[in-house]
């Protein structure tokens, strides 16, 4: 089993940053690709990033390519969500997630996943 815990959401304003933070426990974080999801109210859970182990690839969803930057530290056992420029659509509850295999633009597939976290942008 592998824990994953969440942190850094708040309420913002748009044009604000925020980092994300989900530090794993319980397996070796180096073996798994991780993830950042999210999902809004009455929508469902959407890709937003994904990083692979060693942190060489990553790929965004096109709502936040330019905005959002995902990386890791394996030595900490933690992936980070930098978010800038947020945009009121950007609010949803965020979840880190880990998988086996580098996919991109899914939701499905992932093994372990954390409690999520709350991001609210005003305008």
């Amino acid at each position: 089993q592998m824990q994953l815990v969440e942190s850094g959401g708040g309420s913002v304003t748009a044009g604000d940053s925020l980092r994300l933070s989900c530090t794993a426990a319980g397996r070796t974080f180096s073996n798994w690709n991780m993830g950042w999801l999210r999902q809004a109210p009455g929508k469902e859970r959407e890709f937003v990033a994904i990083i692979n182990w060693s942190g060489t690839y990553t790929y965004y969803a096109d709502s936040v390519k330019g905005r959002f930057t995902i990386s890791r530290d394996n030595a900490k056992n933690t992936v980070y969500l930098q978010m800038n420029s947020l945009k009121v659509e950007d609010t949803a509850v965020y979840y880190c997630a880990a998988r086996g295999s580098y996919v991109i633009l899914t939701t499905r597939g992932y093994d372990y996943w954390g409690q999520g976290t709350q991001v609210t942008v005003s305008s």
